[in-house]
């Protein structure tokens, strides 16, 4: 049993992702989560200028000296942006653009080439005409926050360390160095606006949907459970959008197919991040779609366990079982379970007795102990009887003698 539903490659792209302004919903950037955002007013394309070193230079001496820094390619630190003001995330223009006026906003569609290579300068591969949402999280931080801060038809080099790349990690496709800071030669080809979810055609809507989970997936494989969350938010806003185009009882069934993977997905995630309400809801809200749906009465119990409500775990993963009795994964948690409960009774049951003076033994012990008086009165009662009896005997004996 697996934890994502399916993978893509994490190059893939599609052209017609939804507008999160237009939309309403809630881009990666918005959420601030693992994000160092920054106020693009704050941000001044323009080098500052230099400080005056005193000296007594006069006005053509520092015009000289400001050429000389300019045409040094290693003097001028000015040339690259600090993004995020950490020095772990630069922008340097090679090529300007058509003003600041055509920079891109978040949840628009981006189209650019982009060329990446180690820090050594290795060339890792080439995208030419990559799309993705800006501000998705469809692609790496780097580039998500960078691009917001370029314009139209510019050529900019970037460079970032492993936190805003593919992290401790590293990556299989493309093949990236766990902790590798890279470069980025990115060029901004066009900035269009987001289709309307509402006239999106059902198939489209569809596609759109699944692309966004399997980006999703891609977060989750590489352990960025924030992300994956994010990907599957975007993607059930997707699904759930109400639509003015007509959809047929096929589409609609496929729709809620694609909503139930997320949730489930949504969940495993939720999980891996301890976040146990958050997980148990999006396990109901499956289950309200498709009430035998495995894999999330199985997530369910298992949050039910973590929560300490084993009962309502046992009776969850027992259904599961039965609905499907060779799912060996189900079976050992259902295992586990009853046995932890069983153990957790007995302990309960232990306390109880301690906390109450254990009063069943006590209760005994003391119908015991009046027994054992009784026995011993009646003992003694005829004991002196008898010899009373054989006292008098006795007596009249030795009177007859006499």
């Amino acid at each position: 049993m697996t934890d994502t539903e399916e993978t893509m490659d994490v190059s893939g792209s599609y052209d017609s992702p939804p507008s999160a302004k237009k939309n309403g919903r809630t881009s990666l950037l918005d959420s601030g989560e693992d994000f160092e955002v920054v106020d693009e007013e704050d941000i001044d394309d323009d080098p500052p200028p230099l400080e005056d070193a005193g000296g007594g230079k006069g006005k053509h001496a520092d015009e000289s000296e400001k050429e000389k820094e300019d045409t040094d390619p290693s003097a001028p630190v000015e040339e690259w942006l600090d993004v995020l003001g950490n020095d772990q995330l630069k922008k340097k223009v090679l090529e300007d653009g058509e003003g600041r006026d055509s920079r891109p906003q978040k949840g628009q569609n981006v189209r650019i080439n982009l060329k990446t290579c180690l820090k050594d300068g290795t060339l890792v591969e080439e995208q030419p005409d990559l799309s993705f949402t800006l501000g998705d999280g469809d692609v790496i931080q780097a580039l998500d926050l960078s691009v917001q801060l370029m314009e139209k038809g510019e050529k900019a080099l970037i460079q970032t360390d492993a936190k805003y790349a593919y992290g401790a990690r590293g990556s299989y496709e493309p093949e990236i160095p766990p902790n590798a800071p890279l470069c980025l030669e990115v060029e901004l080809k066009e900035a269009t606006d987001a289709p309307d979810l509402e006239m999106l055609p059902p198939a489209e809507k569809i596609a759109l949907a699944s692309h966004k989970r399997e980006k999703g997936n891609v977060h989750y494989q590489r352990g960025d459970y924030s992300f994956a969350v994010n990907s599957y938010s975007i993607a059930l806003q997707v699904a759930e959008s109400s639509s003015k185009v007509d959809i047929n009882p096929e589409e609609e069934n496929e729709l809620i197919d694609v909503k139930v993977k997320c949730l489930n997905n949504m969940a495993a995630s939720q999980l891996k991040l301890d976040h146990y309400d958050a997980a148990l809801k999006s396990c109901v809200s499956a289950l309200a779609h498709q009430p035998d749906n495995i894999k999330a009465l199985f997530r369910m119990g298992k949050v039910l366990a973590l929560q300490g409500e084993y009962t309502e775990a046992i009776q969850t993963l027992r259904k599961a079982l039965k609905l499907e009795p060779s799912n060996k994964t189900i079976h050992a948690e259902l295992s586990k379970l009853v046995k932890k409960n069983s153990e957790q009774r007995g302990a309960e049951q232990a306390m109880y007795k301690k906390m109450l003076g254990n009063p069943t033994s006590g209760g005994s012990t003391q119908k015991h102990r009046a027994k054992s008086s009784w026995g011993l009165s009646w003992k003694w009662l005829f004991g002196a009887t008898a010899v009373a009896i054989g006292g008098v005997a006795l007596s009249v004996v030795i009177a007859a003698r006499n």
